[in-house]
């Protein structure tokens, strides 16, 4: 768990395009991420 104003650890994930991008990948920008469960998947 994070503290607030403690930076994030880089990570990689992949679109719903299925590209990878990293956290990195936005140094500067102000990144939201937005987490749900895939179509059609138990639970």
């Amino acid at each position: 768990m994070l503290s607030p104003g403690e930076k994030a650890p880089d990570f990689k994930v992949k679109t719903h395009e299925g590209t990878e991008v990293s956290l990195s990948d936005f140094v500067g920008k102000k990144v939201v991420l937005w987490f749900y469960p895939k179509a059609d998947t138990p639970g």
